[in-house]
């Protein structure tokens, strides 16, 4: 599997946010996401870790990546390295409006 974030530079501190992820011979862009830009170093690890935890519990590659790229939106609002959103969080984003509007 091979899978990478896409950032678009909107200015310095709005940005949008996407992943694709390529796997057994099936290619998949996810939503994308406009974030305000709190704090953007983690974020890729964020995706990363998000996308792991979405295949070792079982989602399909599509919903995995999802997943990890809502994670990842999360993360940008949070300061510091760490990612502190909550699978709660995770999944009302997820559940959101369509906007693709980081809200927090």
């Amino acid at each position: 599997m091979i899978a990478s974030s896409l950032r678009k530079s909107h200015s310095a501190s709005d940005n949008g946010w996407s992943a694709l992820v390529y796997g057994g011979n099936e290619f998949y862009h996810t939503k994308a996401y406009n974030v305000r830009i709190i704090d953007r170093v983690g974020s890729g690890d964020s995706f990363a870790s998000g996308l792991i935890y979405g295949l070792v519990t079982g989602m399909n590659m599509a919903d995995a990546a999802e997943f990890g790229v809502a994670a990842s939106a999360l993360k940008h609002t949070i300061p510091g390295d760490f990612n502190h959103a909550t699978l709660m969080e995770v999944n009302e984003l997820l559940k959101g409006d369509g906007s693709g509007r980081v809200q927090r």
